[in-house]
Formats: C-alpha cells, sequence, structure tokens
C-alpha cells in the first residue's frame, strides 16, 4: 500500500476520531485501517496515535504529521485538478451521498451511464435518509431533498419537489378525513425521525400563511420507503414528495389528503463544497446528476395529484 494511501487513512482517523468511523467512511474494516497506521508508524520511526477505549487522539507528532498530511494531500488534489482540466479527463475516487429512496430509485441506475462516460472516476455511493455531515465525512458531492436553508455548501438546484399529505382509503374510512390542518391532532402520523431529525412538525400552506402543525404518531422511521409501505397498509398520514408516490397516487392506492393545505416544497439540489478548483470529477458527475434527473423527474414532477 502507497504511502499516500496511508496518510490519507491516517488524516481520517484523526478526523473521525475512531478506527471504526474512519474504517466505514473509507470502506474499510477497523482491521484494515489499524495495519495502515501501523505501516505509517513503522515507516515514520514514531507513534501517531494514542489509544483509549473509546477513542484515538494524535500525539504530539501526529498533530505534526497531520498538518503536514493536509498540505499534502491538498497539492495532490489541485495537482489532479489542473491535470484533469489540462487533459479534460476527469479521475480519481468520488465520494456521493444521497438519500436512500432516490439513490435507489433514480441515482444508483444512472452510476454505470456515468461510469461509461468517465471511466477513470470510480464513484463510492453512500445512501442515507440521515443528514450526513458532509465536511466530516469528506463527501465530495451531495444530493439533498430538504427545505434548503442558508448553507456553505455551492447549491446547484435540480428541481422544485412538491409534496402532499397523503393516506390509504382503507385508514380514511375507518378513521375519518381531516378537513383543517388542526384536525391532524387526532391522527396517526407517519413520520421521519432520525437522530437530530426536526420533523415533530409539518410546516403546511394556509391562508394565513405558512403554519406550523404539531404531528404525532404510534412509530416513525428513519427511511422513507417505510414509510410508504405503512401508508398503503393503512397505518395513518404521512408528507412524502410526490415523485415518490405519483404511481400509488394515480392508482388510488394513496388519497391526497387536505390538499387546500399543501406542505412546503422541497428542493432537490446537488451540494458540493467551496473550492477556487473544483475538481473535474465532481464538476462532471453534478453536470450529469442535473441533467439526467431533471429527465427522469419531469414527468413526474409534472404530475398534480389534486387535478
Amino acid at each position: 500500500m502507497s504511502l499516500l494511501e496511508n496518510m490519507r487513512t491516517f488524516v481520517r482517523v484523526v478526523d473521525m476520531g475512531n478506527l471504526s468511523a474512519a474504517g466505514r467512511s473509507l470502506r474499510m474494516s477497523p482491521a484494515v485501517v489499524s495495519h495502515r497506521i501501523q505501516q505509517l508508524e513503522q515507516h515514520l520511526g514514531v507513534r501517531l496515535l494514542n489509544r483509549t477505549t473509546r477513542q484515538l487522539q494524535p500525539t504530539e507528532h501526529g498533530h505534526i504529521f497531520y498538518r503536514d498530511c493536509l498540505e499534502v494531500l491538498d497539492a495532490v488534489e489541485r495537482a489532479q485538478t489542473n491535470l484533469a482540466s489540462a487533459t479534460g479527463v476527469p479521475s480519481g475516487s468520488l465520494r456521493v451521498t444521497a438519500p436512500l429512496g432516490f439513490g435507489r430509485r433514480v441515482l444508483g441506475p444512472m452510476i454505470p451511464k456515468f461510469r461509461e462516460a468517465h471511466p477513470l472516476v470510480d464513484v463510492r455511493l453512500r445512501l442515507s435518509d440521515h443528514l450526513i455531515d458532509l465536511l466530516h465525512e469528506a463527501v465530495d458531492v451531495a444530493i439533498r431533498m430538504a427545505v434548503l436553508r442558508d448553507s456553505t455548501f455551492v447549491v446547484r438546484k435540480i428541481a422544485d419537489c412538491p409534496r402532499v399529505l397523503c393516506a390509504a382509503p382503507a385508514y380514511l374510512d375507518a378513521v375519518g378525513v381531516p378537513e383543517r390542518p388542526e384536525d391532524l391532532a387526532g391522527h396517526n402520523c407517519l413520520l421521519l425521525r432520525f437522530p437530530g431529525s426536526q420533523q415533530y412538525q409539518w410546516t403546511l400552506d394556509t391562508p394565513d400563511g405558512p403554519t406550523k402543525v404539531a404531528v404525532t404518531g404510534s412509530f416513525d422511521a428513519d427511511y422513507g420507503d417505510v414509510l410508504t409501505d405503512w401508508l398503503l397498509t393503512g397505518q395513518g398520514i404521512a408528507m412524502k414528495p410526490v415523485w415518490e408516490i405519483a404511481e400509488h397516487l394515480r392508482s388510488g392506492a394513496l388519497r391526497v389528503v387536505l390538499p387546500d393545505f399543501p406542505p412546503e416544497p422541497a428542493v432537490l439540489a446537488v451540494l458540493y463544497p467551496h473550492r477556487t478548483l473544483l475538481p473535474a470529477k465532481a464538476r462532471v458527475f453534478a453536470d450529469f446528476v442535473v441533467a439526467e434527473t431533471r429527465a427522469v423527474l419531469s414527468a413526474v414532477l409534472d404530475y398534480d395529484p389534486r387535478r
């Protein structure tokens, strides 16, 4: 294994604070990560990390070497970017994250096509409905579907994603159809929740402007497709992006609830860090995803479930 790859591993261990987390971000086992650190320490002849039961901390030499590693890796990244710009051939490993449902249905099937066009770019795709810390996880490109607030990242909008409240006819027949936002208090609301999630209230458009409505339910999940499964079996009401459930709305398996009080729309966007020189691999991937996703979603996003 090259010295450069061992340096990258060392930087990830310091950033993440433990071998397991670093291994997950690098798609390696903790044993492999540990072996690479040992190789690096043997090569340098110094101890780089102090190991405790809970985490790893750089030694004095480790702190110095960490700073130098950052400079070296940044220089390598700049050299690759400059070369790719000069030759027009993007290359290298690209770390990408996206929501689970979008990744499975839309982004995942695109990756082989992207690889055919750019065979020197290796895509490392991580799917999660959790909001991953992009800097901490060293993500190059992220796909996000959210109500985007101020961001320190470059944001390239793909499309507006209307959302609806919906439920199965069987649930509405059994429990009743809410007519006003305040009626949701008497319903089982299915929530997308995970550590740090803010979904304990829904923001709905009303004649008085956006109104936050507190919602509760008997169960929640951190995976959007599980909510869809629960919806289809008549377990409650959920807020879903139209593109995810359009087929169920068309078939009648799901019905829109409170159509006159729609949730605020989400934005589907590509995010990447501010950089003076954006790596060519990230730029071409972002261009590809924006164009391909708009084409895939155009028919779905033009669909109005209230018609």
